[in-house]
């Protein structure tokens, strides 16, 4: 059973219902001669193990934990039969417990420019409100006498000016794809496709290009994203509460060299909290990209419109996550027969 940590902590008529949940999950199966035993997964040492809990805590999951490059803390509970449980004891599984990146996962996909939602949606159109931005922001912070964002902003300008990303159909995968010796990209990649789906940018108003820009330019060289308070006036939206705090976090930029924030069904609102971190790009994840750090293989194709396809992968247990449990499990219940 899985669930978010929030039910940890949630009441109903002031009794927790974690502790209702418990009380019902153990009594299952008792006028059958077997009750359910609930156990954790526990993590020491690279071996993952089944346990009993000594406190509710102990049924958190951390997903980066298991090589998913995303940190998702979810409550996970076991439930074992127990005529089964006593000899389910010692099952074990290695795991690599080594944090892995959302470069790891997304950094080898075709790069692309975003879409303008508003007004004219071409090339031309986007490189001027981008480098107009970038040029923007290297003035500013030339004034601020700030030597690190003045040059990152200014080295945006010339980089865009030379090239940038043209958007495509983004259906070309590079003569290495499917050929890594990488645990993870083993299991993301298949070398049978020669194209990749469901990699296509989102269309973001013109006014955000330049917030989208200046949180991953931030990000890079801050190593960290921009607060509300960190951004210039001149980007500040037309938010009542900019600045009361309750927007803090309005526009997060995922840093590359981190494993990502939790991946929610909320990406599929806006893009202003899963924003790339390749300030060239200056857009939010594609659907492909969200499904990368929730451990989709490639060959996954999600139904629907592209915000049916968001809440789908948001909603979702990371398969490679589920694929380390069930072999947890299978260890537990191949030495009980």
């Amino acid at each position: 059973m899985e669930n978010v940590k929030g039910i940890l902590s949630s009441t109903v008529e002031s009794r927790l219902v974690f502790e209702m949940l418990m009380e019902d999950l153990s009594s299952l199966g008792t006028g059958k001669g077997h009750h359910y035993e609930l156990r954790a997964i526990r993590l020491t040492n690279g071996t993952a193990t089944l346990q009993e809990a000594l406190k509710p805590s102990d049924f958190i999951v951390r997903a980066e934990d298991f090589g998913v490059p995303q940190r998702r803390h979810r409550v996970i509970i076991v439930g074992i039969r127990s005529d089964i449980a006593s000899r389910a004891v010692g099952a074990e599984i290695p795991v690599s417990g080594v944090t892995r990146t959302l470069h790891d996962a997304i950094g080898a996909l075709p790069a692309l420019r975003s879409g303008i939602s508003r007004g004219r949606d071409d090339e031309p159109s986007w490189r001027s409100a981008v480098v107009g931005a970038a040029a923007l922001l290297a003035g500013i912070y030339d004034e601020l006498g700030d030597t690190k964002l003045h040059e990152a902003f200014s080295s945006v300008a010339e980089l865009l000016n030379e090239r940038g990303p043209e958007l495509r159909a983004a259906s070309h995968l590079g003569d290495d794809y499917g050929y890594s010796n990488d645990q993870l990209l083993r299991w993301l990649e298949r070398p049978e496709l020669t194209g990749i789906a469901q990699h296509e940018t989102r269309g973001h108003m013109a006014s955000d290009l330049g917030r989208y820009l200046f949180s991953a330019v931030f990000g890079a060289v801050r190593s960290y994203s921009p607060k509300a308070g960190d951004f210039p006036l001149s980007l500040s939206p037309q938010h009542r509460n900019w600045h009361s705090g309750v927007f803090n976090d309005r526009f997060r930029v995922q840093l590359a060299n981190e494993a990502s924030t939790t991946v929610t069904s909320h990406i599929s609102k806006d893009g202003h909290y899963f924003i790339h971190p390749d300030p060239i790009q200056c857009r939010s994840l594609t659907v492909r990209e969200a499904a990368r750090l929730q451990t989709f293989p490639d060959d996954y194709f999600f139904l629907g419109n592209r915000t049916q396809q968001y809440v789908q992968v948001g909603n979702a247990v990371p398969p490679y996550l589920a694929r380390q449990i069930a072999s947890l499990l299978l260890c537990a219940l191949t030495q009980a027969q």
